[in-house]
Formats: structure tokens, C-alpha cells, sequence
């Protein structure tokens, strides 16, 4: 099976777990295309000033590839500057935020599977 880009599900949010601006996500596959163990694998794109809030993922876990940008990602109780080619992993039961704070875009691959 293929999927095309004009096939992804968009995904628009404002304010994103408390976060600011809208976040644009590019569902690749459904929950059921990855037999249901996630419910997350796409591209997801931070304009400038837009962030995901901090939040703690209490049954699954994320991970991030940071394509394109630069952005601050907390990492539980520390703040750290992430830039394409990094990947930042949020196991289940710890918590995450990102923000661009830049002025360029900032685009990442989210996954996010079941314990």
C-alpha cells in the first residue's frame, strides 16, 4: 500500500495542549494502519511563535524527528534547543512541550505508539 501527500488527513489546532498559535498535523496513516498499537505518525508544522504545550503522556509515548528549524524542547524540567536531524523521545508516564521561538518554520515526524 501507498499513500500519497494529497491522501494525509490535516490536522489544525489552536492552541495545542495549552500551547500558542495554530499547529498544523499531516496524519500519514490512521490508528488503524498502525494496527492500532499508536495513534500518531505524521508531520507536524510550527509556524513562528507557535508551540505544543507541556504535557505528560500517561499511556503511550512520543517521539520527535526534527526535519526542519530550530525550537526549544522541554524535556520534563529542562529546556534544550532541538535542530533538524535531532530526535527527542518522551517515554509513557514523562512529559514534553515544544515552541518555535525562531523565525523560520519548524517541521517534525511525530510518533506516538502504545505502552
Amino acid at each position: 500500500m501507498i499513500k500519497k501527500p494529497e491522501e494525509y488527513k490535516i490536522d489544525i489546532r489552536e492552541q495545542m495542549r495549552g500551547g500558542n498559535g495554530t499547529v498544523k498535523i499531516e496524519n500519514f496513516v490512521s490508528a488503524a494502519e498502525l494496527n492500532d498499537k499508536g495513534r500518531l505518525f505524521g508531520k507536524i508544522i510550527l509556524e513562528p511563535g507557535c508551540s505544543i504545550g507541556y504535557h505528560v503522556h500517561e499511556k503511550d509515548a512520543e517521539l520527535f524527528y526534527i526535519l526542519k528549524g530550530t525550537a526549544k524542547y522541554t524535556d520534563g524540567d529542562k529546556v534544550v534547543t532541538v535542530t533538524a536531524g535531532d530526535t527527542t523521545i518522551c517515554p509513557t508516564g514523562t512529559g514534553h512541550g515544544i515552541a518555535n521561538e525562531g523565525d523560520e518554520t519548524v517541521e517534525l515526524v511525530a510518533l506516538i505508539v502504545y505502552e
